[in-house]
This record gives structure tokens, sequence and C-alpha cells, in this order.
């Protein structure tokens, strides 16, 4: 990855977790929220592989957990989770499918409100199960498959490298 590619998706991921923690959080549809930012990490997952998945997902759970002031760590350990599984689903079985932005989408949201539910109730936070795991994350799976795809195209479109074709230096004809 060349520098430009890193600062673009490091501007991407940063500008995602600024409007999750600020504005997305906060709008609230049928019980569940969208997780903006997790499809942005999903997405970058999907574009560049599993470790820079996984440290674009620590790096925007890291501000938007010191932006909302809540436990330290939860997000970044999430979003690295979620950022790293995308990377190997698409290393070992997505590469090229249409459809793998809406599957990694779809169940990393899943796994990761599970994994979320279960890091709070390690740490003692009062979480009711059933709030968490059915009324909230019902709405929020629907509303992230809404905006897996826009969402993905637009990271695709900022993040991609431009294609550099090669020219031969010469051309040689064997007979």
């Amino acid at each position: 990855m060349t520098g430009g590619a890193v600062a673009r998706a490091s501007a991407a991921v940063f500008v995602a977790a600024m409007l999750q923690a600020v504005i997305v959080s906060s709008l609230v549809i049928g019980g569940g929220a969208p997780d903006l930012l997790l499809i942005v990490v999903v997405s970058v997952g999907l574009l560049r592989g599993s470790i820079p998945g996984a440290a674009y997902g620590f790096t925007a759970g890291l501000v938007v957990d010191l932006l909302t002031l809540e436990t330290l760590g939860i997000t970044s350990l999430v979003l690295t989770l979620a950022g790293f599984w995308a990377g190997r689903y698409v290393e070992t079985t997505g590469r090229g499918r249409r459809l793998a932005p809406l599957l990694a989408v779809g169940v990393i949201t899943v796994l990761a409100g599970a994994f979320a539910f279960v890091l709070h109730y390690m740490l003692g936070s009062e979480v009711v199960a059933r709030h968490a795991l059915v009324t909230s994350l019902a709405p929020t799976l629907l509303l992230n498959l809404l905006l897996a795809l826009p969402v993905y195209a637009l990271v695709r479109a900022s993040v991609r490298e431009p294609e550099r074709f090669e020219r031969s230096p010469e051309v040689e004809v064997l007979v």
C-alpha cells in the first residue's frame, strides 16, 4: 500500500468515526441505530486484507472510545476483530464475489453485537440480553445491510489505488 492509499483509508476511517460518535449513533430507527463505523471498517478489511483491517478497526474504535468516554477498549476490540474477520473472509473465500460486502456486514454485525454483549457482561456492566441481542440487534442489522453496498462503493472509490499498467520496454518477434 502506498502512502497516499494509507492516508486516504485513514481519512475515511477517521471521518466515519467522527460521524458515528457525533451523528449516526443518535439516529435510532425501530429500536436500533446503524453502525457506520463497523461498515467502513469491514469495507477496509475487504479491500485491504486482515492486518490493515484490524489496524484500522483498532484505531477507529480507540477514537470512538475516546470521543464517547465509554469503557476504553471495548469498541476497539470489537472493531479490531471485525476488520480482521472481514480481511480473512476476503483472503480465503470472498475475493471476487459480488455480494461479499453484504454477507460480511451481515455476519459481522451479528458477531460484533454478540461479542460486545459478552464483553460488557464480563466487565460487570448491566446489559439486558434480550435488548442487546434481539430488540436492538435486528434493526441494526437491517440498517447496516441497507447501508452496506453504498458505503462499500464509497470506501472502495476513495481507498482504491489507481491501476498501473507495466509497459513492455520492447517487443521481440520470434520466428
